[in-house]
């Protein structure tokens, strides 16, 4: 996690130093998303990309992204997608094993890529997050695929 925050520090930086508003407003930081060291209702929205689909208890960690936006805001989850038609995923599952990690291999980054296939496995399907957004915390939520299935977005409105 480290060099990525080391990576998106020195992007913001380069932004700023070009004249770009917004970017010295972002502080970067390592931090456990399953406990989150902000108080409640601290955001007006909250994203997460590519994540939730990595941590231990995706409903728990829909529990705590919960807790820091305020009532009525949006959280939004981006992340590949167990997609439920068959064709899709396949064609996803194939990419993997035949395009993406054979050129991760050749670039040495084997470690980092081997685990996707599985850990879209185990990721819940749509309907299943909405389910469990609206177990764990939210009045509302809606799943979309992206990209003919491939990715998809969780967005949910907390109570």
């Amino acid at each position: 996690a480290r060099p990525m925050l080391q990576y998106a520090a020195a992007k913001s930086s380069r932004i700023q130093s070009k004249g770009a508003k917004g970017a010295a407003d972002i502080s970067w930081l390592k931090g456990d998303a399953m406990k989150l060291p902000f108080g409640d209702d601290q955001f007006d929205g909250v994203t997460v990309g590519y994540g939730l689909r990595n941590v231990a208890s995706p409903a728990d960690c829909l529990k705590e992204l919960g807790r820091v936006v305020k009532p009525g805001r949006k959280v939004v989850v981006l992340d590949f997608n167990n997609a439920q038609n068959q064709l899709v995923r396949a064609f996803q599952f194939f990419c993997l094993q035949n395009i993406v990690v054979p050129v991760a291999t050749l670039l040495g980054a084997r470690e980092e890529y081997t685990y996707l296939k599985p850990s879209i496995q185990r990721y819940p399907k749509g309907d299943a997050l909405v389910s469990m957004a609206l177990q764990n915390g939210f009045k509302d939520a809606e799943f979309t695929p992206i990209a003919g299935g491939l990715m998809g977005m969780l967005v949910a409105t907390a109570v």
